[in-house]
């Protein structure tokens, strides 16, 4: 009997048939066709099935009543998370009493040193003024708290991060069972982390360090990877050649040529370990996350930025330093140049010790708060309600949010709750294949499951809104950027400071021109998304191909026909990257947004981690997760091979 191949099969159908997105969506209509009557016969409400939910709030309170009684009884505290949390708190105390015995000078002459010795002169001046500002605003005490806390943190997320991304270079099994777990770690919101590591290690340091470990460790781990995977097989070869054990080759061969990868996974560590511990400051953190957000408690703007200036001054030393690291571009030094400066650092040390000046002095801070506060009532009078015509900034909230947030959320909430799964079945279906389909729709689901549909779909209302005005502007000022070389130079900087700012920063200029609401937190997480969006758009832009513009002017074809013709469809796969990161990016400050009135599952989760409800607070978390995976697979492009059918 002879078999038809799918080529064959494909040339017998019609013309329309012949294309595979119109055999999916036909596919998806069909199976439309046949359940929809019988889900709509079955449960006759739009909304999720009261039938369908799991109610987890008797078995979570149980847990969470049980470790509550347990922990300071129980061995499993006392000798295994006991030790941990002891630890933590010895090494954080460690690093803050020696940047307190090193002096405000000590530190600031030891980190110029650093920066010097990685990037030159340039950088070591930045970094001295960046210390020396910290201290000008009067936050040198916090800055040091954050600075001990996240030296701890990305030590153990390196550690960890290193030794996951080892054994998933070096085992295919491995790599298969971590990427899944990594992937879930990497769209989970920050904020999702501080509630389970509270309930086990109760409110302070080491709850704030180990949350954020378990977010800054799965960058540390993939980059360390994906380095190890992409050693030259060539000179793998070589050194085997020459009888070299495993254990040699890896230390000699594949973690040398992985250098690049492995301090870029640092430098993505660093950040986003910064960003964490400014978040787990609403955990007992302390340092520079408290008092910001302590301010923002009290809409206190000038106190939020006093103590935010030195997050991003500390965000972007760090950054240039381990990017310059990176490059490997450090400046070559002579070994008496260094000693010297060395031995210079330590002399500025002693000597402000001797003297008894370690602590920055009172008459050097220059007191911010009242004169921002200030500035902020003036923008209160005259921009936030008070612009004639056009309205102030409250009016085009409020507006914002009638016309937009509200018709989205009411219309997604007004949905038959099998048509959003059909929904989210075909738009992961279109862009990836059944198993990216079947993986969000799964997601989905357990979001009603959990009992949380409607406060999920308010969630991904705003992430919706949120995400089309990020692509708007994101698209708009890569286009520009791509197209012009000085549009380009003058947005670098500007995007760098927003790269390096932690997520908690971005609330701080809402707050005060928009109040609190849900449009607030969308416009937070449009400007902390936008950054990614506009840098993926231009490079994807300026990588197409030369040859295929120059075939298109030499045709005849003006700029814009380039652009719409050639330049945009050939980089279609940066742009559906940047419309994924910019998703995830998006839900990530959507979620914080319940902070300054985002509600939906934000608020849950904050409610759930301010009252210890970990019912609330777990089961919200859950649904993050869930709708981030669900966003992710929607908006990620699957890597089709010719020999895979869809």
């Amino acid at each position: 009997m002879a078999t038809v191949t799918a080529p064959a099969l494909r040339g017998t159908l019609p013309g329309v048939l012949k294309h595979r997105a119109l055999r999916k969506l036909l596919l998806l209509a069909l199976a439309a066709a046949i359940l929809a009557p019988l889900a709509h016969a079955r449960w006759h409400s739009g909304t999720w099935p009261a039938a369908l939910t799991v109610d987890l709030t008797d078995p979570l309170t149980h847990v969470s009543d049980w470790i509550i009684d347990n922990r300071d009884s129980h061995p499993l505290f006392l000798y295994f998370f006991g030790h941990i949390s002891n630890g933590v708190v010895l090494s954080v105390r460690a690093v803050y009493l020696f940047l307190l015995a090193a002096g405000w000078a000590g530190v600031t002459a030891l980190g110029a040193f650093v920066a010097w010795r990685t990037a030159g002169v340039r950088l070591a001046l930045g970094t001295a003024a960046a210390f020396l500002a910290c201290g000008l605003l009067g936050m040198w005490v916090p800055t040091m708290q954050t600075l001990a806390l996240m030296v701890v943190a990305v030590l153990a997320s390196v550690v960890v991060g290193a030794l996951l991304g080892l054994a998933a270079g070096l085992s295919d099994r491995m790599d298969r069972a971590l990427r899944p777990v990594l992937d879930t770690m990497q769209v989970l919101p920050a904020f999702a982390y501080l509630l389970p590591v509270v309930l086990v290690f109760g409110i302070g340091v080491p709850a704030a360090v180990l949350a954020t470990v378990v977010y800054a460790a799965p960058p540390m781990a993939r980059l360390t990877s994906l380095g190890l995977r992409g050693a030259d097989k060539e000179v793998l070869e070589a050194v085997e050649s020459l009888g070299a054990t495993s254990r040699q080759r890896l230390l000699t061969a594949r973690v040398p040529l992985a250098r690049r990868e492995l301090l870029l996974g640092l430098n993505q560590t660093i950040m986003m370990a910064l960003s964490m511990a400014v978040i787990a400051s609403v955990i007992g953190g302390g340092g520079l996350g408290d008092r910001v957000y302590q301010a923002l408690a009290s809409v206190d703007v000038g106190a939020a930025l006093a103590a935010g200036i030195p997050i991003v001054l500390l965000a972007v030393v760090l950054d240039r330093v381990t990017a310059a690291a990176g490059r490997g571009t450090e400046p070559a030094h002579g070994r008496r140049t260094t000693y010297a400066l060395l031995a210079a650092v330590v002399a500025v040390a002693v000597a402000v010790r001797l003297a008894g000046r370690l602590d920055w002095p009172d008459a050097w801070t220059v007191a911010v708060a009242e004169p921002v506060n200030r500035v902020v009532d003036w923008m209160t009078d005259h921009l936030y309600s008070g612009v004639p015509v056009v309205g102030g900034t409250a009016d085009w909230a409020g507006r914002f949010t009638t016309w937009v947030l509200d018709p989205v959320r009411d219309g997604l909430q007004w949905l038959p709750w099998w048509s959003v799964l059909l929904l989210v079945a075909a738009l992961a279906w279109l862009i990836g294949t059944w198993r990216t389909a079947l993986t969000a729709v799964l997601a989905m689901a357990a979001i009603g499951v959990l009992g949380v549909w409607e406060p999920s779909l308010d969630t991904l209302s705003q992430v919706l809104a949120a995400v089309a005005v990020t692509l708007v502007l994101g698209f708009a000022t890569g286009v520009a950027a791509a197209r012009s070389d000085r549009v380009e130079r003058l947005l670098r900087p500007v995007l760098d400071v927003f790269q390096t700012m932690p997520q908690f920063v971005y609330l701080i200029p809402v707050v005060a021109l928009f109040g609190v609401g849900r449009a607030p937190a969308v416009a937070a997480a449009v400007v902390y998304a936008l950054p990614a969006v506009v840098r993926i758009t231009t490079q994807g832009l300026r990588q197409v191909d030369p040859a295929a513009l120059e075939s298109a002017r030499s045709l005849g074809a003006t700029g814009g026909q380039q652009l719409r013709q050639v330049q945009l469809p050939l980089a279609r796969p940066a742009l559906l990257l940047a419309l994924n990161q910019g998703v995830v990016l998006v839900l990530a400050v959507v979620i914080i947004g319940g902070l300054v009135g985002g509600g939906a599952l934000g608020y849950d989760a904050v409610f759930g981690l301010a009252q210890g409800d970990l019912a609330t607070g777990l089961v919200a978390g859950a649904a993050i997760v869930c709708l981030g995976l669900m966003l992710d697979r929607v908006t990620q492009p699957a890597v089709r091979r010719a020999k895979k059918g869809a």
